[in-house]
């Protein structure tokens, strides 16, 4: 049985400040048209049912799976995908904090804790680690590096490293939140 073509029609969206108009079935996957459509690689096909976080991408401030977003569902929404957390050509606090907590492996997950992290931090920007560890319960790292990544997410919360003497301000206002990033690593490390 030969199935009919699939409706195109014109759905505008915003993603990371820029809006498109992206002609394509309104019942395709975010993810795809993320993907395919608009070029952004960042988020990533895990499971394809909303259940590793891979494809974790931020809508309204919201954190959403992509994989099992229609693209209906986001039409004249704000999407924030990891590709436009970095600002001024800097990366985002939680991606520095990624590196410096070496909270990466293989690196298939890492986009989605970023922006599951993000959403975290949007809601509560001064998470206690059984709040971290329960949000992020829905990410699967293969990795099983759960550990850094939980203290990457510490180290954005908190307003300034112990040790470190000096403190830079640095605003993440595409999240909402208020964050300080150290100069110097940690004492010790």
């Amino acid at each position: 049985m030969k199935h009919p073509a699939a409706i195109r029609r014109a759905v505008e969206i915003e993603v990371n400040g820029v809006i498109h108009a992206v002609e394509n079935d309104p019942n395709r996957s975010l993810l795809w048209v993320l993907r395919d459509d608009l070029g952004l690689t960042g988020s990533k096909y895990g499971c394809g049912e909303g259940e590793c976080g891979a494809c974790t991408v931020l809508v309204d401030g919201v954190l959403r799976r992509s994989c099992i977003t229609v693209l209906s569902a986001v039409a004249g929404k704000q999407i924030m995908t990891i590709e436009g957390l970095a600002e001024d050509g800097l990366l985002h606090p939680l991606q520095e904090a990624f590196l410096e907590e070496d909270a990466l492996q293989c690196g298939y997950c890492t986009s989605g804790m970023i922006m599951a992290a993000a959403a975290l931090l949007r809601r509560n920007p001064d998470p206690g680690e059984a709040e971290i560890v329960r949000h992020m319960d829905g990410n699967i790292c293969r990795c099983g590096i759960y550990r850094r990544i939980v203290a990457a997410i510490r180290r954005v919360s908190e307003t300034t490293s112990p040790g470190s003497g000096h403190s830079k301000a640095a605003r993440a206002t595409s999240l909402g939140v208020t964050v300080t990033r150290s100069e110097k690593p940690e004492a010790g490390r």
